[in-house]
């Protein structure tokens, strides 16, 4: 064979393996059989530049096997992603599709989180537990950047690439997971980002445009699924919630109608004359609850089933909060308050305690038994459950009633024994002025203090009148202040008066709390309780009986009695302590004792009075209280005497200090 048929045939060779698509060896051992047989070295020469063209051809092919071989794995993973799945499933189908198609040793994808951030929701290809859930905080790392630029950023070797910023976290979770070449490519929904696309080497590696591309076509997929999967699952609660809408309606609609069967039995129940304990067994087993009713004054007027401990503090502001607002309340024990009205009549509150929840349906029975209640009441107006209005007008009578006009105070004084109240025995009167909160609530909780005392209530000008059976005024006025006060969450100053008998006297009392109400504000003791003689000589001042002698044992009875008692002079030594301008000697000199005898005198009176009673307010009072002792006495004289005594009993009371 000649030496151009030989290089023929090496050429057409070289054709044979490049049809045969034979593997590059096969081509290098071509070549280095020609360079054994003695080959010329042009026609060797023209053999490489074949073989270099054969080589070119089939990395051509070999690429256009792998596109061909992407294109439709990229179709694979289209119809896989266009599966219904839920978010996280339809991002494992992605993390694993681009594992395999792109030979990636780990693939993850992390979205958007309202902060800013980046968490790994799917991975597929790691072997440690710390991908998961792993937060990218923003501004750190190949994914942030690379939804910055919106393109696809890669890295040969991350750890030691320093142009990246890198967080102390994210490498530790690189480095357990032994990664170097990393790719994030951005998926993005529009001008929207919505995560990221990463795909991991665990060797140093360099990335083909191709595979670039690649990547970018499965995030641009993912992106779309990613939608659609966020609209399915968006349609899925959509239809859920429709399925529970439509449950709760005929949920609702069935117990409407139980709810209107046990409304009608309950007025049917009342029309048949049933008592309030019958209406109640009918109410609370509808309700499947236990159920009180109580009166403005607390009092159990009907009851059905056990409605446990209750902390009655917390009952009565709930009553007060129910009556105000006029709705139900619920206490933090989960005991349901109603309020029993008709109009602006208080009588009384609906309690409850369910063994379920109350639903809407089951509020709206509470509120028709609570009615249906109150039509009940009104029909036995001649209890004392539902005479709120009847009691306020009684008393607005009584204050305004003349006592020169006999009959008509004997009908108020017949009206009262009727409703329980028997005004001849001794009352006091009470003038309250809450300095905050609702007044609501504090008239509503008067109506009921005053049932549950047998007494009167009633209001003016925001002030609250209460007539109430006692003979300590004092006490009833710090009773009331401190009862009322931490319902209202603010002071309550109250001004008292009496005891007082008869409907005579209630107008007078009246004037006379006002005035000691009146006081208590003009003299920055708002908040205070006080009668008038709690208020020392300005109480005697206030006071229409002008009581001389109770204010005087008030201020310096036990001294009084002491020496009468005792035949001591510790009257007299006050008298002259004080006119020598409380000095122990001059008062010695004036009584011609001794010193220590005064000393002693003292010591007494202070045991008698306590130890306040040189304080200046105090001196001040039992001054007074000596002038008007002395001052009566010699007008006891002067009586007794006649007229030939006036001019001793009256330098006898010049003589006190």
């Amino acid at each position: 064979m000649t030496d151009a048929e030989t290089r023929d045939a090496d050429l057409m060779l070289v054709l044979e393996l490049l049809a045969e698509q034979a593997p590059p060896e096969r081509f290098e051992e071509l070549l280095q059989r020609a360079r054994r047989d003695g080959t010329a070295e042009q026609d060797v020469a023209r053999l490489e530049q074949a073989v270099h063209l054969a080589r070119h051809v089939y990395d051509w092919q070999g690429r256009r096997r792998r596109r061909e071989d992407g294109l439709a794995d990229l179709v694979d993973t289209a119809r896989d992603l266009t599966s219904p799945h839920d978010l996280d499933a339809l991002l494992r189908v992605v993390t694993r599709r681009v594992k395999r198609l792109l030979n990636f040793d780990m693939t993850s994808v992390a979205l958007l989180d309202p902060e800013g951030g980046l968490r790994v929701r799917a991975a597929d290809g790691s072997t440690t537990a710390l991908v998961a859930g792993q937060e990218v905080p923003a501004g750190h790392g190949l994914g942030h950047q690379s939804l910055e630029v919106r393109a696809p950023l890669w890295t040969a070797d991350y750890l030691n690439d320093d142009s990246l910023p890198h967080n102390e976290s994210v490498d530790d979770v690189v480095r357990a997971e032994g990664l170097h070449a990393i790719m994030a490519v951005p998926i993005c929904r529009g001008d929207e980002a919505v995560g990221v696309l990463y795909g991991s080497a665990r060797t140093v590696r360099h990335f083909s445009p191709d595979e670039i591309g690649l990547v970018c076509s499965l995030a641009a997929l993912a992106a779309v699924a990613i939608e659609r999967a966020e609209r399915l699952e968006q349609a899925w609660g959509e239809v859920g919630q429709l399925e529970l809408d439509s449950f709760r309606t005929r949920t609702s609609l069935v117990r409407l109608q139980q709810l209107n069967e046990a409304h009608s039995r309950a007025l049917g129940m009342l029309l048949a004359g049933a008592d309030l304990t019958t209406v109640a067994a009918a109410a609370g087993s509808a309700l499947d609850a236990a159920l009180q009713l109580r009166d403005p004054g607390g009092r159990v007027l009907a009851a059905s089933g056990d409605l446990g401990d209750q902390d009655e503090s917390a009952l009565s502001e709930a009553v007060l909060d129910a009556h105000s607002h006029l709705r139900p309340v619920v206490t933090a024990q989960g005991t349901w308050v109603t309020p029993v009205v008709a109009g602006a009549e208080d009588l009384g509150a609906l309690l409850l305690r369910p063994t379920t929840a109350l639903v809407g349906e089951d509020e709206g029975l509470l509120q028709l038994t609570a009615q249906t209640f109150a039509i009940q009441l009104l029909l036995r107006r001649s209890t004392d459950v539902a005479e709120g209005p009847v009691r306020d007008d009684l008393f607005e009578e009584l204050l305004a009633a003349d006592p020169r006009t006999g009959r008509q105070t004997h009908h108020l004084i017949h009206r009262a024994g009727s409703l329980g109240i028997d005004l001849d025995a001794p009352h006091v009167l009470l003038v309250a002025h809450p300095e905050g909160g609702e007044q609501g609530r504090a008239v509503v909780w008067a109506s009921s203090y005053a049932h549950r005392l047998s007494g009167l209530k009633t209001v003016h000008s925001g002030r609250i009148l209460l007539l109430l059976p006692g003979t300590d005024a004092s006490a009833a006025a710090r009773a009331v202040a401190d009862e009322l006060t931490p319902l209202l969450g603010h002071p309550v100053s109250v001004g008292a008066a009496g005891p007082g008998r008869g409907a005579a006297a209630i107008a007078p009392m009246y004037r006379e709390a006002m005035r000691c109400l009146d006081a208590l504000t003009a003299l920055g003791g708002a908040g205070g309780a006080a009668a008038a003689k709690d208020l020392g000589f300005l109480g005697l001042l206030l006071s229409d009986s002008h009581d001389v002698e109770g204010y005087v044992r008030s201020a310096i009875g036990p001294v009084l009695d002491y020496d009468r008692d005792r035949l001591t002079d510790l009257t007299d030594t006050l008298e002259a302590y004080f006119a020598s301008g409380c000095s122990p000697r001059g008062a010695a000199a004036v009584l011609d004792v001794h010193p220590n005898t005064v000393s002693r005198r003292l010591d007494r009176i202070g045991d008698l009075l306590g130890d306040e009673w040189q304080q200046p307010a105090r001196t001040l009072e039992v001054q007074l209280a000596l002038r008007l002792h002395r001052s009566r006495e010699a007008l006891r004289r002067q009586r007794w005497s006649g007229p030939a005594s006036q001019a001793e009993a009256s330098s006898a009371g010049r003589s006190v200090p």
